[in-house]
């Protein structure tokens, strides 16, 4: 009689993936903008992940499996919707906000009306919304951000800077801020 182990693939799965499942459909649904299309996405880097456990080298299990959910999503849509990703030119990169001034944005976000949230974090450029939406609704550090979307942390720092600045800009429009 076979027992699993440690080593069996399916517990590694179990150990490594199954925690971080809601945090990677979280990502998908707001890459891919609606739940079915998050589903696919998210079942798609599931299986990703399990053919690619041996590619785990211990670390952060969640940074891990949320880089293979938004390659997984940026895949799915320049396959499927290659409208929705526009690249943001460096010279829009250049801005660096302050600590202060983060943790407002942050109280803003937190206090704003879901759904008005939901259609401001819809307007964000792909980039910006990805940033934001793996800092503050899944409280990655700056460098596993800067990990999972594969760009260097002063970008990471800048794209923050910018999407919570357009965030904050579409919520005052709104009446929200």
């Amino acid at each position: 009689m076979h027992t699993m182990n440690a080593t069996d693939p399916q517990s590694q799965f179990e150990q490594i993936v199954m925690p971080h499942l809601d945090a990677a459909y979280n990502l998908a649904r707001w890459l891919a903008g609606n739940d079915h299309d998050a589903e696919d996405i998210a079942q798609e880097a599931c299986l990703r992940a399990f053919r690619f456990l041996n590619g785990f080298r211990g670390g952060n299990s969640r940074s891990w499996l949320l880089t293979i959910v938004r390659n997984t999503a940026f895949t799915w849509l320049k396959q499927n919707r290659p409208h929705a990703i526009v690249s943001i030119g460096e010279e829009e990169m250049l801005e660096i906000e302050d600590p202060a001034a983060a943790a407002n944005h942050s109280a803003a976000l937190h206090h704003a009306d879901r759904d008005v949230l939901r259609a401001a974090l819809e307007q964000l450029p792909m980039e910006f919304r990805e940033v934001l939406i793996l800092r503050e609704l899944e409280g990655l550090s700056y460098k596993e951000i800067s990990e999972v979307a594969a760009v260097p942390i002063g970008t990471v720092m800048s794209r923050l800077a910018r999407a919570r600045k357009q965030l904050q800009d579409y919520l005052a429009q709104k009446g929200e801020s």
